[in-house]
């Protein structure tokens, strides 16, 4: 998807000179990436202590 954007040269200059990144395009990409981990993680977290386990965990694993 095509989209233009205002984004902050000094931020993107940083970035560029503190990572392996090459483009503004993948920087981009990084970042929405690390974003939507973030939210996945948080909605994670967000489930402890709302699912019953009732399976034993000694017995499921083997060796």
């Amino acid at each position: 998807m095509r989209t233009n954007i205002e984004i902050d040269e000094r931020l993107m200059d940083e970035i560029l000179n503190k990572t392996s990144l090459k483009t503004k395009r993948e920087i981009v990409h990084a970042a929405l990436k690390e974003f939507l981990q973030k939210l996945k993680r948080e909605e994670l977290a967000g489930m402890a202590g709302k699912i019953d386990w009732i399976e034993n965990l000694e017995e499921m694993r083997t060796d």
